[in-house]
């Protein structure tokens, strides 16, 4: 059976501190089971950079986002938020942090205008700015005029959005993004990515995972690749792709491409 690594316990081993990245990670590994689903995962996420996190299905990106940000206990590892600790500091990590988890799940008995209006309560923010910064979040996502139907008679988009708008409305320093684009239309992917363009403009640092290539060589500064729990390769999106596409540099680390030989019936003539 294989084995989980271990990241190093010695505290004054450089890779084992966060030092002043948004988002700082190290060794974090997860086993379900048999199967290793991130085998000990180190990442920097610099502050005021858009870095995407891409990989084949089942490559351990969401998982590793989960155990970063405080949804899923890791097997060993550390995770650093701005040099707060995410498990030994968890209400102060996840106070600089906005999160939009992949299938997500809300309260959606609310209307969509009081799930965001919750969310920054329960933030500890007053009410006067929770309704201000509401209103704002709902004009910026085209949802103002569905800000009193409940969220469970949204559709997948819809719910994508005013999730996002739940992660924003306490002006976090860090926005983790798990297929943030997700059944998102055309017209609302693009508003997004000019408000998430803005936020890292003003200083803010996003973490995103997805699987559009293209989105995130357009989108993103820094890009980690990751497969079967491992970091394939890290840094600028530049220093990752080199010559290729990114799409194409990411199924030369991978591997595994399959032919269509063996398909020769697939003809309609």
């Amino acid at each position: 059976m294989s084995s989980l690594v271990t990241p190093p316990t010695d505290e004054n081993n450089p890779q084992a501190r966060a030092g002043t990245a948004a988002l700082s990670i190290r060794g974090l590994a997860k086993r379900f089971g048999e199967k290793i689903a991130v085998n000990g995962v180190s990442l920097d996420v610099p502050q005021g950079s858009f870095y995407g996190l891409v990989g084949p299905n089942g490559a351990g990106k969401t998982t590793t986002l989960s155990m970063a940000t405080g949804l899923l206990r890791p097997d060993h590892g550390q995770a650093m938020v701005h040099g707060v600790d995410v498990w030994g500091q968890p209400l102060e990590a996840k106070k600089l942090m906005g999160i939009l988890p992949d299938g997500v799940r809300l309260f959606d008995r609310l209307t969509g205008e009081q799930l965001v209006t919750y969310a920054g309560l329960l933030r500890g923010m007053d009410r006067e700015t929770v309704m201000a910064r509401t209103g704002d979040l709902l004009r910026a996502l085209d949802l103002t005029n569905d800000a009193g139907t409940l969220v469970v008679d949204y559709s997948a988009g819809m719910t994508k959005k005013i999730a996002l708008a739940s992660a924003l409305i306490h002006a976090p320093k860090l926005l983790v993004l798990d297929e943030p684009f997700e059944s998102v239309d055309p017209v609302s992917a693009a508003n997004i990515r000019d408000i998430l363009a803005g936020y890292v403009r003003s200083g803010g640092s996003v973490i995103v995972s997805s699987h559009v290539m293209d989105l995130v060589q357009r989108m993103c500064d820094h890009v980690a690749v990751i497969a079967a729990g491992t970091v394939l390769a890290a840094g600028t999106v530049d220093e990752v792709r080199g010559d290729a596409t990114l799409e194409d540099r990411l199924v030369e680390l991978v591997g595994g491409r399959n032919t269509s030989e063996g398909l020769s019936w697939l003809r309609t003539s």
